[in-house]
């Protein structure tokens, strides 16, 4: 069998890798765009702030090496240009010496990943400008950052990526603003969560520009829709990300609501010799059932299994999204899972909240930590619709076990009755999550 997979990151490398462990026998190309594959896109903001001091530790296995030990033909600095599914072939490219060929496949597999949302601005030019998706992006800034030593810089985009970035900003010593249209930041997430970050972003000296936009650029200056006028070094926009799907498009393949590729649940497209995979495809929301897109790691790596087990013969089907995601600001831990009480109420779900402060582990003990959560859940079913939760430890495992528990089904009042380790450094004899159950029974 002749595979080819289009894109070299997250999903790209490791189906091929892991289609190589279940078709010792097939043909397997790998063609990405990037000098470099499979590189650890979650770890670019942490190297720009320097917490990782080395950037190849996210830089991904060796090209050749890969090549090498897979047996897989792995073409780097190369573009798939065309998919003519008639005749099972690709057109590819490559970047370096603009020469063209056709690769043929009997499996074609898409993850070719987003692109980054830029901004239209009047005079963009007029000073540095930047926007992370690729580990390019990411060399880019590092580079500037240690060449020029910018004082001051303003970001554009309060989501996940862009607070990770204005926490590493901080971190080197660089002045940072927030430039939001809305009126909080991380606004998927709950007020009452949200708020705490604001405090906690405030504390650590980001300033914050809400209800605003750039209007327009003069030389090192932002002039704002309100009137105000910012002065930086440069810019950086976080707002969003444009799925890659011009290939798909150009082959005829369905096109979803969420801009997304349209897959089934073996993440094949409506032509069943061609997979995607990861930022472009578009599969269904675990609580709704609705389109939903996710551009996360995990997903893409789960991905990868659902197809590489389908072409082996030992079909799994993909679950519907959750969406789970987590991030680190400064001293806390946030992150949430299903839909926020905004999305539910959208929804027309009937539902109530359950709200929980307090310790993560046990008073006494020296370094114990808080942390705050809200479940939402059905009122007639009790199902789990979604939850969230920010503190300065412990929050990854207690949202771990409310994805586990969403997963089997648990209402929230089996959370009362989970028995959960615990020790005075670890827990409390009623944990967090025991007590978010206790709760719900009141109501």
């Amino acid at each position: 069998m002749k595979i080819v997979v289009v894109g070299a990151i997250a999903g790209g490398s490791t189906v091929a890798a892991q289609i190589r462990r279940t078709l010792p026998d097939a043909s397997i190309t790998l063609i990405g765009s990037d000098s470099k594959i499979g590189y650890g896109s979650c770890g670019m903001p942490f190297v720009i702030g320097g917490l990782i001091e080395d950037k190849e530790k996210i830089g991904g296995p060796n090209p050749e090496r890969f090549s090498e030990t897979r047996n897989i033909r792995t073409l780097v600095k190369h573009q798939v240009t065309s998919i003519n599914r008639k005749a099972k072939t690709v057109e590819v490219r490559n970047l370096e010496t603009d020469e063209t060929f056709q690769a043929s496949y009997d499996k074609l597999i898409l993850s070719t990943g987003c692109r980054s949302r830029v901004p239209s601005l009047k005079r963009l030019d007029d000073l540095p400008f930047f926007t992370l998706k690729s580990y390019a992006d990411m060399e880019e800034i590092v580079r500037y950052l240690d060449t020029e030593k910018p004082q001051s810089c303003a970001v554009v985009g309060g989501g996940f990526i862009g607070i990770e970035l204005v926490e590493n900003f901080i971190h080197r010593g660089i002045q940072t603003v927030l430039i939001l249209r809305g009126n909080r930041v991380m606004s998927s997430m709950d007020k009452e969560i949200t708020d705490v970050l604001y405090d906690e972003m405030k504390a650590n000296g980001v300033d914050f520009y809400f209800n605003d936009e750039i209007e327009r650029i003069e030389g090192n200056r932002l002039m704002m829709k309100n009137g105000v006028a910012i002065n930086t070094d440069f810019l950086v926009a976080s707002i969003g990300v444009i799925p890659n799907t011009s290939l798909a498009i150009e082959a005829g393949l369905t096109i979803g609501v969420t801009d997304g590729v349209v897959v089934n649940e073996y993440m094949q497209t409506d032509d069943p010799a061609i997979y995607a995979i990861g930022d472009i495809a578009e599969w269904q929301d675990w609580v709704t059932g609705k389109p939903k897109r996710v551009q996360l790691a995990w997903h893409a790596h789960r991905q990868a299994f659902i197809v590489s087990s389908h072409l082996a013969g030992r079909p799994v089907k993909v679950n519907p999204f959750l969406g789970t995601t987590i991030t680190k600001l400064f001293s806390l831990t946030a992150g949430m899972i299903g839909l926020s009480e905004q999305n539910l109420r959208v929804e027309g779900f009937d539902f109530d909240t359950v709200t929980h402060e307090g310790r993560t582990n046990a008073g006494y003990y020296p370094d114990h930590g808080t942390i705050l959560i809200r479940v939402h859940f059905d009122r007639k079913s009790r199902q789990i619709l979604g939850a969230q939760a920010v503190g300065t430890k412990g929050v990854d495992k207690r949202l771990d076990i409310l994805v586990t528990a969403m997963m089997g089904n648990m209402t929230v009042d089996d959370l009362a009755a989970l028995e959960l380790s615990y020790s005075p450094p670890y827990s409390s004899p009623k944990d967090p999550i025991n007590m978010v159950g206790y709760k719900a029974k009141l109501k």
